[in-house]
């Protein structure tokens, strides 16, 4: 007989199979799963065999995130990180120490602060140089869609009151005009372009610290969603092929390499030479990233109907899409019949529409194809669209984590969007009953990627309580998905969109990507959800993280 290299038994195995089958045991040899059943896969365990006993916990297949930034979530982890903080005078605190730590930085550079934390979701250039006054300091909000800065900055960028907004972007001005010391999207680029470059051995170690935290939460693939454009920090691609030439890259991952929207179709001859120059092993990058607008809160977010004021009345603010649509009925059906993956950032209702249209084209200029396009985010949807994502074959890939009421959504959201395009907000209960399908990611570094919070969330409209900001009722109930549909989607549906069709459930002749969570969820209350965790994580059947 032949034994297993490794069994897991004695407790469930969630399969994420079509019908949702349950396991008690698992057994795996090298990198796949030889069996899957009961009592008798204990059969398989030899002298040599490794068990694993569940004790009554749940084994799921490796969770798969399919929109997440691990280099430049890494980037922030080894400079300023602002991530777990959520108040102005932690912020400026935490920002303090770390200047003062590092006398010989030439730029204080890290992020990942909340809007939510400061008057309008806009910090001040003069806070800042309370705690760095002698040098530049740059530092982008969770989301990256805009940047806290200093006065010293501002003065080397030469951004002053005559500075023009750029086409995408805008300068936050105080009541005089002057900039103010927040930048959002495109004006970013106004200091960004002076960021000393990140080392490219800095880039390989920021993505092992990624790829490192990625795994502590059962995360056994992922889709990068930005390669090619991380401002100062360059291009991670190169980082991915040389974490893979060397055997450092342990995650299956999927590159979105960046859409340029300052330019054309002119662009892709330069995107097919990234794909073959950056592919190696399990890093394939044969996605293409198409920001469509930015977000909400900063009114860039792209709109049918103008953005409320804040006393109720309809503005002249719709929104940026940054991809003209003329441009992307031309790029989709090119970069489609050359084998490319189209994946979408939209938040707007616009956003989504013109990311659909796009699709539309591609599918009448070549026919349909089994590329599997997504759309992340897709905050705002127009309920005419909804049945749009099955009739396509567009994934809707899920952020849930911010499908929650909290200050952000409360204070700079909800009353700038009006209803009844406010209860139009992440609409996966409609999605799920027009038969789209659904994928999974978290965005880290803008919010945790642990894949139970962001379950908890989808499953009760509200947030777990370890993140949570305060007490809220439910968000739109009626947009709720199960627990096993949620599962699913960050499982099979993720490894469906990143073409990982060997991953995402568990079934003999799989890859054993696999994850131990410290229980049950499905016999425990469904607002304890959010307080799994993750003890074990196996990817190919070797152990990748364990706590």
């Amino acid at each position: 007989m032949t034994y297993a290299d490794t069994v897991l038994a004695g407790g469930t195995v969630f399969t994420s199979d079509a019908v949702r089958s349950t396991a008690t045991a698992v057994a795996v040899s090298g990198e796949r799963i030889v069996a899957v059943g009961h009592d008798e896969v204990r059969e398989l365990i030899g002298p040599k065999t490794e068990v694993v006993d569940l004790g009554g916990r749940m084994l799921v297949p490796g969770f798969q995130d399919v929109h997440v930034h691990p280099v430049w979530g890494g980037l922030d982890m080894l400079r300023c990180d602002l991530g777990s903080l959520l108040t102005r005078t932690d912020y400026l605190a935490r920002i303090g120490e770390y200047a003062a730590a590092h006398p010989e930085l030439e730029w204080v550079l890290g992020g990942g602060w909340s809007m939510s934390g400061f008057p309008g979701g806009t910090p001040l250039a003069r806070d800042l140089d309370t705690v760095v006054p002698d040098r530049p300091a740059f530092l982008p909000n969770r989301d990256g869609h805009g940047a806290w800065v200093n006065s010293r900055a501002l003065e080397l960028a030469g951004v002053t009151k005559d500075t023009p907004d750029p086409a995408d972007g805008r300068i936050e001005r105080d009541a005089d005009g002057n900039p103010s010391g927040t930048l959002h999207e495109g004006a970013m680029a106004l200091v960004n372009h002076l960021l000393p470059r990140t080392e490219d051995a800095t880039l390989v170690e920021a993505l092992q610290v990624g790829q490192s935290y990625l795994h502590s939460f059962g995360i056994t693939g992922w889709q990068d969603a930005i390669i090619g454009f991380y401002g100062d920090a360059g291009d991670a691609g190169p980082a991915y092929r040389t974490a893979s030439e060397q055997g450092l890259l342990t995650g299956r991952v999927v590159g979105a390499i960046w859409w340029d929207r300052a330019r054309g179709v002119e662009q892709i001859p330069e995107l097919v030479a990234k794909r073959e120059a950056y592919s190696h092993g399990g890093f394939a990058a044969t996605s293409i990233k198409i920001m469509q607008d930015g977000v909400a809160e900063n009114f860039t977010a792209a709109m049918i109907d103008p953005y409320l004021d804040g006393h109720g009345h309809p503005t002249i603010n719709d929104g940026i899409s940054f991809v003209p649509p003329e441009v992307l009925a031309e790029a989709a059906p090119a970069l489609d019949a050359l084998g490319f993956q189209l994946h979408f950032h939209a938040i707007g209702d616009r956003a989504v529409r013109e990311s659909l249209d796009a699709v539309q084209a591609a599918i009448a200029a070549n026919g349909r194809n089994d590329h599997r396009h997504h759309i992340a985010h897709i905050q705002v949807v127009h309920p005419e669209d909804i049945h749009r994502f099955r009739e396509l074959g567009v994934t809707a890939n899920m952020q849930s984590l911010w499908a929650a009421l909290e200050p952000q959504m409360v204070e700079l959201t909800l009353p700038f969007l009006g209803e009844p395009r406010s209860s139009w907000q992440y609409p996966f209960g409609d999605l799920l009953r027009s038969g789209a399908t659904l994928a999974a990611g978290s965005d880290w570094s803008v919010s945790t990627p642990d894949p139970l919070a962001a379950i908890h969330v989808a499953v009760n409209r509200k947030s777990a309580p370890a993140y949570s900001e305060g007490e809220y009722e439910e968000f739109l109930p009626e947009q709720a998905i199960d627990l096993g549909t949620s599962i699913a989607a960050y499982t099979a549906g993720s490894a469906y969109v990143n073409h990982l069709d060997e991953c995402g459930t568990i079934a003999v002749g799989r890859l054993a990507d696999l994850a131990v969570l410290d229980r049950d969820p499905f016999v425990h209350p469904v607002d304890e959800i959010g307080e799994t965790r993750v003890l074990q994580t196996f990817v190919g059947g070797r152990r990748v993280y364990s706590d």
